[in-house]
C-alpha cells in the first residue's frame, strides 16, 4: 500500500475539521453544539452507516457468521486490552485523566475515519466496509456498556439492554435482516441512507475542529500519557489486532481490514461518550485530538508493514 496514497486519504479527512474550527474561531458556532452533533453521529449517522454497508455488498448468506466471529474477536482483543490496562492504571483510578486513557488504548474510529481509508486502499473488496462496521458495533457495545462504567466508575452501565438496545446495535441488526432477505435499497431510499452514514466522516471530523478550537493546545502536546496512549492504539494494537485474526483462518483481505482498523487513530467515541456523560471531556478531546492529528504519521508508516 502505498505511502502517500494512505497520507493524502488521512489528510483528505482532517480537512474536513477546518470548518468547524473556524465557524469556532469566529464565533459562528458554540461550544455546546458538540453534545448535539455528538447525538446525531451515535443515533443517525452510524445506523445508516450500517444499512449503507450491507447493502453495498454482494449476497452472501455466509458472510454473516464470519463478520459475527469477526465481530467476537474484535471486542474479545479489547476487552483483553482495556483490562491490561485497568491493571496497570489501577493505582491511578482516581483520576479521570488514567480511565480516559484506558478505553483509548484500543477503542479505534473504525467506522468515521477507518471506513474511508479501506474504501480507498481496498476498492475491490467490497465487503470491506462490513467489517469496519462491524468493528464499530462490537466497540460501541463496549462503549455503551464497559467503557460507560470505566468513565463514569459506575457499573450501572453494564447491563443487557445497553448491549441491545444501542443504536449501533438496532442499525446493525435492521442491515442484517435486509441483508439475510436479500432485500436490496434503490433509488432514493438507498441515496437518502448512503448519504447519511457517509456523513459519519465529515460529522465526527467537524466535531474535532470545534473541539480543537475550545481547548488549550499546550496540554495537548506536553502530556507524556496521551503519547504512550497514542504510539500503544495506533502502532501496537495493529500489531495484536492482526495476530489475534490470524489465528482464526481468516483471509489476508479480512486480515488487512483488521490491521488498517487496529491502526485507526483514538476513537471519536471516547470524546462522544465523554461529552454525553459529563466527564472526562477534556482528556478525552485531548487523547483523541492528539491521536486524530498524529495519524496523519502513524497510519502510513504503520501500514507500510503490510507492504513487507
Amino acid at each position: 500500500m502505498s505511502i502517500l496514497t494512505t497520507f493524502i486519504t488521512v489528510l483528505s479527512m482532517l480537512i474536513y475539521a477546518v470548518p468547524g474550527f473556524i465557524l469556532k474561531k469566529t464565533k459562528a458556532l458554540d461550544e455546546n453544539v458538540i453534545p448535539a452533533l455528538s447525538k446525531i453521529l451515535v443515533f443517525v449517522c452510524q445506523p445508516c452507516f450500517a444499512i449503507y454497508a450491507y447493502n453495498k455488498a454482494e449476497y452472501d448468506p455466509a458472510l454473516f457468521f464470519r463478520v459475527l466471529l469477526f465481530m467476537a474477536l474484535t471486542v474479545s482483543t479489547q476487552l483483553i486490552v482495556v483490562g491490561l490496562f485497568l491493571l496497570i492504571y489501577k493505582k491511578k483510578w482516581e483520576s479521570v485523566r488514567y480511565r480516559i486513557c484506558t478505553i483509548a488504548s484500543c477503542f479505534g474510529n473504525a467506522v468515521f475515519f477507518g471506513a474511508p481509508v479501506i474504501e480507498t486502499l481496498m476498492p475491490d473488496f467490497t465487503e470491506a466496509v462490513i467489517y469496519a462496521n462491524a468493528y464499530g458495533v462490537g466497540m460501541n457495545i463496549l462503549a455503551w456498556t464497559v467503557g460507560s462504567a470505566v468513565i463514569t466508575r459506575d457499573k450501572k452501565y453494564i447491563k443487557i439492554k445497553k448491549i441491545l438496545l444501542n443504536p449501533a446495535i438496532i442499525g446493525f441488526a435492521v442491515a442484517v435482516c435486509l441483508y439475510l432477505c436479500n432485500i436490496k435499497l434503490t433509488g432514493s431510499i438507498e441515496t437518502t441512507f448512503t448519504t447519511l452514514g457517509k456523513m459519519t466522516t465529515p460529522v465526527s471530523m467537524i466535531i474535532l475542529g470545534i473541539r480543537l478550537a475550545t481547548v488549550r493546545i499546550k496540554p495537548i502536546f506536553t502530556t507524556p500519557l496521551f503519547y504512550l496512549t497514542i504510539f500503544f492504539k495506533q502502532m501496537v494494537y495493529p500489531l495484536i489486532a492482526f495476530g489475534v485474526i490470524s489465528l482464526f483462518g481468516f483471509d489476508m483481505n479480512i486480515r488487512t481490514v483488521m490491521f488498517i482498523i487496529g491502526a485507526c487513530p483514538v476513537a471519536s467515541v471516547v470524546l462522544n461518550f465523554a461529552e454525553m456523560l459529563g466527564e472526562g471531556q477534556e482528556e478525552a478531546a485531548d487523547v483523541f485530538l492528539l491521536g486524530t492529528i498524529s495519524s496523519i504519521v502513524t497510519m502510513p508508516l504503520i501500514l507500510q508493514l503490510l507492504n513487507t
